[in-house]
């Protein structure tokens, strides 16, 4: 296994560089490399490593949901308040409406495992769009109006909406009788208490650190290791309440920031440094989890199905970000643009429908692997090369 990891920064950081050095997102390179390496390509990667790939991604997000949280002022968020809302359940439900009427008739499969096809690819992947608006913060680009921040609360929150309805379908698909408005409502319950979670543990650690000195690798380690837990407890509890750990991870950051803001400036360089690291093994192993063969055996209706999506979620995104009276068309047309990258959610879920024996669920796998090849480039690109004409450099707050 250590060999494979070597292997994969050795890789990762080749790619990364090779890609830029075309003036392509380096992420796009790193998912390449895992395709080539994984168990559907060349299969050199250590079965064993492929075995606790999910929980090293796990790890790697943990770490770019603390740099956000870092990243993100209170009253920041404050100003972008009911559009970051909006963010967090328009686009997705108008991208799942979207594909349960349109996939039916394109794939031949039933309405719904058209709206469980929806859940799937309804959901943004912040493993693509945080570090991008991180950069952008750090730059203060977009920042005077929020844009960074509500784009990375809202793409947290969309996570978290879409898998408890893709879970909800799933119930109904197989009768489990378990009602879809109390799995909805569940939704604001877990926002709510995985914001009360972050902000409680993130007071604590303010309180703590300020009385008790020790290296700034020893906080990261201890709140690392926080964050670990709280992810743990969220799968052990989620059958008793409800609970948004991605919600409590940035939380613990936002108030790290808001409470001792140099420790937050000096917390922000280390998990940087981190960073290096965690981002190639994310994307290299969220590539792995990808079989060409079977994105490439849908077809074109595949991709007609997927961009029919994009339309209906961009339209969602558009809605959303109307209400902020703030935003010119140039910046609302970036935040569209910006939520459109999948990844990580449909590499996570997408074969959960298969093995559970749904009728359409190789259909709903191959096409989820296509969405991951076709948004993630597509949406990189498009952050990586409108942020210059679309926002503008900002005074920090």
């Amino acid at each position: 296994m250590v060999l494979s990891i070597t292997m994969i920064i050795l890789a990762g950081i080749i790619a990364d560089s090779l890609f830029k050095l075309i003036r392509l997102p380096g992420l796009l390179g790193m998912l390449l490399v895992g395709i080539i390496a994984g168990p559907k390509g060349l299969n050199i990667i250590s079965p064993v490593l492929i075995g606790v790939s999910l929980e090293l991604r796990q790890l790697a997000l943990i770490v770019i949901l603390l740099r956000a949280g870092l990243q993100m002022r209170g009253d920041t968020i404050k100003k972008v308040g009911k559009t970051a809302l909006l963010m967090c359940f328009l686009p997705a439900t108008f991208e799942c409406i979207g594909i349960t009427l349109i996939a039916p008739s394109m794939l031949g499969i039933t309405r719904l495992e058209g709206a469980i096809l929806g859940a799937i690819l309804g959901a943004v992947s912040p493993a693509v769009v945080v570090p991008y608006m991180i950069e952008l913060t750090e730059r203060n680009r977009g920042t005077a109006k929020g844009i960074p921040s509500l784009i990375m609360a809202s793409a947290s929150i969309d996570d978290v909406y879409v898998i408890v309805l893709f879970t909800s379908l799933m119930n109904m698909y197989f009768d489990i009788g378990q009602s879809v408005f109390l799995s909805v409502a569940s939704i604001p319950i877990s926002i709510i208490i995985g914001v009360f979670l972050g902000f409680i543990i993130g007071t604590i650690l303010c309180w703590f650190f300020k009385n008790f000195h020790m290296r700034d690798t020893t906080k990261v380690l201890i709140i690392t290791g926080l964050a670990v837990l709280i992810i743990s407890s969220e799968a052990l509890l989620k059958n008793i309440i409800p609970v948004s750990g991605l919600l409590s991870i940035m939380t613990i950051g936002a108030v790290i920031l808001e409470r001792y803001e140099i420790l937050a400036r000096r917390l922000s360089a280390k998990y940087s440094k981190v960073w290096v690291a965690a981002e190639i093994l994310l994307f290299v192993l969220v590539g792995a989890q990808v079989d060409i063969t079977i994105a490439l055996d849908i077809g074109i209706k595949g991709v007609v199905v997927i961009f029919g999506g994009l339309a209906f979620r961009s339209l969602g995104t558009f809605i959303s970000v109307y209400t902020a009276k703030q935003f010119n068309w140039k910046e609302r047309l970036f935040c569209v643009l910006a939520y459109l990258p999948k990844a990580t959610v449909q590499a996570a879920i997408g074969s959960i429908p298969l093995a559970a024996g749904v009728e359409a669920g190789s259909i709903i796998l191959a096409v989820a692997v296509l969405a991951i090849l076709i948004t993630a480039p597509i949406g990189a690109i498009a952050i990586k090369y409108t942020e210059n004409i679309l926002l503008e450099d900002d005074v920090p707050l």
